[in-house]
């Protein structure tokens, strides 16, 4: 058992559980969260972070499992873009996910909510980013929420705010989904597939139940991390940053000399594995595979916002090869072509996918100035 699962969680638990688009039935369901600012007596500036894959609850705080800062702190926070001091943050573990919310790693229970007395692990059924959103409104309507002003989130954590926005109009004001899709792409199913292929691989992934034999797959975890890493970066940012410096010198051995690109994808997948549940990792990347909002509508991405009150702002980066600007404004047509408020921005960054995660002025600023925006026409 790695440090992640040792940690205790804030959390509320739905006794009466959650049923699964895939008709499976969780029962209890818990949801890990975190929250940042205060909401007001009348409960209308709360909003909704939703992280992508790899990330977590916690998003604006030291992390508890790698002590660095929360993932989003240069957007959210006091004085920030999504200003804590005006703002109530709500941000949740996904369902699925490993660092308290109900996922591989919790206890397994049978449908009546009685546990087991093992962890779901492989057996964890599978989920879609809608049951993720459908957890998530649980929490929502626990913490006495009835419409969020906003809800925010890059990557996945976009895919989230879409389908918040087409399955819950009524309780979002607005919208910012940013480098994100309406659909994964072929392309990025298949580098998921690399990633889960080498976590099977792995001799200690054990068919899923590693947590018997006391060990977990973390080479073949790493490699998936690693994977995934490339696509998150642009050719430019890789070679602005590494170049082809060797961090031994300028001669290579060819046995133990390393690149300096090689090394920091062997970080990014070690300290990966110390905060990462592998059989999270393969429920959550099938979630993201299995998203086509589009699908869930005839096949029509315009009907899942047909009569949309939610005002939206849509933002990518001109260098993000793994969500393209061109996905974007298929989301921007499709709002079009139902007269939707919708805002739309291409950043122009050499970062990659990984820009809306790092400093970046512009996305500051637009994520800000669409807040007041919105809050002025706020009831």
């Amino acid at each position: 058992m790695d440090q992640a699962d040792t940690l205790s969680h804030q959390a509320i638990v739905f006794e009466e559980g959650i049923t699964l688009d895939c008709g499976a039935r969780i029962r209890p369901l818990r949801v890990a969260y975190r929250t940042y600012g205060r909401l007001n007596e009348t409960r209308s500036n709360a909003i909704l972070i939703c992280h992508a894959l790899t990330g977590d609850q916690y998003v604006a705080e030291t992390h508890p499992v790698t002590g660095k800062p929360g993932w989003w702190q240069h957007l959210v926070g006091p004085g920030r873009p999504v200003n804590t001091d005006n703002f109530f943050v709500i941000c949740s573990n996904v369902l699925g996910g490993c660092m308290g919310s109900t996922g591989p790693n919790i206890e397994m229970t049978d449908e009546s909510g009685k546990p087991l007395g093992r962890p779901w692990g492989i057996d964890f059924p599978p989920v879609t980013i809608r049951d993720m959103v459908r957890a998530q409104a649980k929490l929502v309507e626990a913490l006495g929420i009835t419409k969020l002003f906003s809800v925010i989130g890059g990557s996945m954590g976009g895919m989230q705010v879409l389908q918040w926005a087409s399955l819950f109009p009524s309780k979002v004001f607005s919208a910012i989904p940013i480098a994100t899709a309406a659909y994964h792409s072929a392309q990025n199913i298949a580098f998921h597939e690399i990633g889960r292929q080498a976590i099977h691989a792995d001799p200690n992934f054990h068919g899923g139940r590693y947590w018997e034999h006391g060990v977990v797959p973390a080479r073949g975890l790493a490699v998936a991390r690693m994977t995934a890493h490339i696509t998150y970066l642009s050719e430019e940012a890789l070679n602005r940053k590494f170049g082809r410096r060797l961090r031994t010198g300028p001669m290579l051995t060819f046995s133990n000399d390393l690149f300096e690109v090689e090394s920091y994808l062997q970080y990014q997948g070690s300290t990966f594995v110390r905060r990462f549940d592998a059989n999270s990792y393969l429920t959550i990347t099938r979630a993201m595979d299995y998203f086509d909002l589009s699908a869930e509508h005839g096949g029509s991405l315009a009907q899942a916002f047909r009569h949309t009150p939610v005002r939206f702002c849509i933002i990518s980066f001109s260098s993000d090869w793994l969500f393209p600007t061109s996905m974007s404004r298929e989301i921007v047509r499709a709002l079009n072509a139902v007269a939707a408020n919708v805002s739309f921005v291409e950043i122009a960054s050499d970062k990659g996918h990984d820009a809306f995660l790092l400093d970046e002025p512009v996305l500051f600023r637009t994520v800000a100035g669409f807040l007041a925006g919105a809050a002025e026409r706020w009831r």
